[in-house]
């Protein structure tokens, strides 16, 4: 089977299969994409054949004809027109082109199956299995952040090893590399290499130089770089190339590769029918459509193009019954000791499942006065649901690679390449899983339906609290609860002989919901952090000791936050330690000290201290001048290209200053650093150790303040 797939201007396709001697191609001439017309309600009687006659007079269009399709889930099969296209390139603008007709009032009629990626639009109709039958090689070109915006390279990264000199030296370097390994995939730091790369070999007079495995193709250009919103944070797309013959995976665009590893993008490649090079630039919920177009397929279900659904009539009470999230139990703040977490397994795609929540079925007409959603009257068809169908095998398929896993983990001597490849697989799998849910009410998603979204969390209100009154019952106490996971502790008001195990409880519980409720893990202690402005918990800020492991389970404070420098991380993480050792407020004080000192003597690597921060919009956007604005301005005058939605890395120098000189980028290896912007950081992560101790800010300033008075006071004496 083809591993990657590409579409030439005269309109041919080639198919590359990996063998063991290397990749073969075969061409297709024959190829015509496909999309469909129809009226968009089953109420209007509109007469396709003059669309049809439009489209036959049309020079791209190659054939047309009247079959018999379901538009949509919920409606049966009827008359649609199916339009056969020159080329892949054409289909949306054929598509647009039917809104210009003035004989058809604007809305009578529905567009599917416009808007596929070519590739996996490719696999779709000619039923086509991407997934390779051979080991896919690898080469990866990496290229220095400072050499990332120039026309020309002084160093390049070719597979692991350095190059730097010439063009022709590095232009050389690559032509070698790729002789000789003949990769299937090349991995870019950034796809803008590739058309470097051309740019170089002719400003150098290099004529043989060429990445591609077709004669006639040095490289095609898909798409633009472009900048997008998504739920309120913004986000940067690099243009994306093509090389015929090769797959590219661009680690600055890629989240499934970034996220697991090549063995994950396989899994899904196989799961989603899109090829390895459109899987490594989708997202989540791109590879989760493609999943649910595919499962329409088989049902011979056309996919919309602009998936408008109205939303079901709802009362007043049913709107402000079912606008709500997922239930959630205020932690209780402070440090609680033999505490054990208990989650379920894959909630949400599991509630989907045992209760048949799905588009297709949910408030059908068939069964519209029965209440199968609690607290909403949502009725839910007795016939199962395609969604279903899609969520299923993923479950089990996880479920099944979890096992595996922990068989091989207890082996004498496990095979370290066969636990990546399962982990890579399972991570895949789990990102599917979580974003299963929210996609539900995703206003884009081709097949969501607000009413599934609400459903869910309904369903999800019940099973915990099922879970927490069974859980009390047994004499346990609820400290915190969120979402799937609940965490308790022994009822320090019970009796200890009437207590019910937990394995005991967790199996009821399960048996009554019908899903898995797992024992997560045991901590000798957990502490609970407050919000930074009030006294109630932070719902997703905890950290503790799990039982008979070395490490901390750290949640939502700056130990896990992307920004975090390396040093405050480190000091935190010590001052774990050390609450850990002793339960004293004073020994992490101690090292807080410790650590002051050393920064106020400059004895801290200014690499310790790189803060990464994304950037939300050009510099010309910004109106205050905060570090990312000093450090987009440095950027600027380097000549270095820092888009909306992608990160930025510098260290403080001066944080009074409110100009460039604020901030040095990373790369320039400055040789200063502001100690008391950092000293607060410090504090800041410190409180978070300690305020669940009732510990905040003021506090640990004013013990600060008392210590040195009273060092200073010992020296003068």
């Amino acid at each position: 089977m083809p591993f990657t797939i590409d579409f030439l201007d005269d309109g041919r396709v080639l198919e590359w299969e990996p063998t063991p001697d290397g990749a073969v191609v075969t061409e297709c001439d024959e190829y015509t994409p496909r999309f469909y017309v129809a009226p968009r309600s089953p109420e209007r009687d509109l007469d396709l054949s003059k669309l049809r006659a439009v489209y036959d007079r049309h020079p791209d269009v190659v054939s047309t004809e009247i079959r018999s399709r379901r538009p949509g889930f919920r409606r049966a099969e009827g008359p649609v027109l199916a339009v056969d296209v020159v080329h892949i390139d054409r289909v949306t603008a054929l598509a647009n082109r039917t809104r210009q007709l003035s004989e058809y009032p604007i809305g009578d009629l529905a567009f599917f199956n416009v808007d596929f990626s070519r590739e996996f639009r490719y696999c779709l109709e000619r039923g086509i299995d991407p997934i390779p039958t051979a080991d896919l090689s690898r080469l990866r070109l990496g290229v220095p952040l400072t050499e990332a915006g120039d026309e020309t390279y002084a160093e390049l990264s070719v597979a692991g090893e350095t190059v730097s000199g010439q063009p022709a030296d590095i232009l050389t370097a690559v032509q070698t590399a790729l002789e000789r390994r003949d990769p299937d995939i090349l991995v870019c730091s950034t796809s803008e290499i590739i058309p470097t790369l051309y740019g170089m070999a002719a400003t150098a007079g290099v004529d043989d130089f060429s990445l591609s495995r077709w004669p006639d193709i040095d490289y095609q250009q898909l798409a633009s770089q472009s900048t997008y919103s998504s739920y309120g944070r913004v986000g940067h797309s690099p243009a994306r190339y093509n090389v015929p013959g090769r797959a590219i995976i661009d680690e600055s665009n890629t989240f499934f590769y970034d996220e697991t590893n090549l063995d994950g993008v396989l899994d899904l490649v196989s799961r989603s029918k899109k090829p390895v090079q459109e899987l490594a630039w989708a997202s989540i919920g791109n590879v989760l459509t493609a999943i649910q177009i595919c499962e329409a397929h088989d049902r011979g279900v056309l996919v919309p193009w602009n998936s408008w659904r109205h939303e079901f009539y709802k009362s007043m009470g049913t709107l402000h019954d079912a606008d709500r999230g997922g239930f959630i139990f205020a932690p209780e703040v402070g440090f609680h000791e033999d505490v054990h977490e208990l989650d379920f397994s894959s909630l949400y795609p599991n509630i989907i499942c045992t209760r048949n929540v799905s588009p297709d079925v949910i408030r059908c007409e068939c069964h519209r006065d029965r209440d199968d959603v609690p607290g909403l009257g949502y009725s839910i068809c007795d016939e199962r649901g395609y969604l279903v169908d899609v969520l299923e095998p993923i479950i089990d398929a996880r479920d099944e690679i979890k096992a595996a896993i922990g068989r091989e983990q207890q082996c004498d001597d496990p095979d370290e390449n066969r636990l990546t490849e399962l982990e890579g697989r399972s991570a895949a799998l789990k990102w599917i899983l979580v974003a299963c849910f929210g996609y539900q009410g995703f206003s884009n998603a081709k097949f969501g339906r607000i009413e599934c979204h609400e459903a869910i969390n309904a369903f999800a209100r019940e099973i915990l609290l099922t879970a927490k009154q069974r859980l009390e019952a047994g004499g346990w106490r609820v400290v915190h609860g969120i979402v799937d996971s609940i965490w308790v502790t022994p009822d320090p008001n019970g009796d200890e002989g009437d207590r019910t195990d937990l394995e005991t409880l967790s199996s009821e519980i399960s048996a009554a919901v019908d899903i898995r409720l797992e024992h997560e893990a045991r901590y000798d202690w957990v502490a609970f952090v407050p919000q930074r402005e009030g006294t109630a918990g932070a719902l997703t800020k905890y950290f503790g000791k799990v039982d008979g492991e070395d490490e901390f389970k750290i949640r939502g404070i700056e130990a896990r936050q992307r920004s975090t420098p390396t040093f405050i991380e480190d000091v935190q993480r010590t001052c774990l330690e050390r609450l850990d050792a002793t339960r004293s407020p004073a020994a992490v004080l101690s090292h807080l000290e410790t650590a002051i000192e050393n920064l106020r003597s400059g004895d801290i690597a200014v690499e310790q201290l790189v803060e990464r921060n994304r950037v939300s919009k050009p510099l010309e956007g910004y109106t205050q001048n905060t570090q990312n604005v000093a450090a987009l301005k440095r950027a600027r005058d380097q000549g270095l290209a820092v888009h909306p939605g992608q990160d930025v890395e510098y260290v403080v120098v001066d944080d009074e200053k409110d100009s460039r000189e604020r901030v040095a980028l990373a790369h320039e290896e400055s040789k200063s650093y502001d100690p008391s912007y950092y000293e607060t950081e410090l504090v800041r992560a410190v409180e978070s150790v300690l305020s669940p101790l009732g510990w905040e800010e003021t506090d640990i300033q004013r013990e600060l303040g008392e210590t040195r008075e009273t060092d200073l006071t010992s020296f003068t004496g």
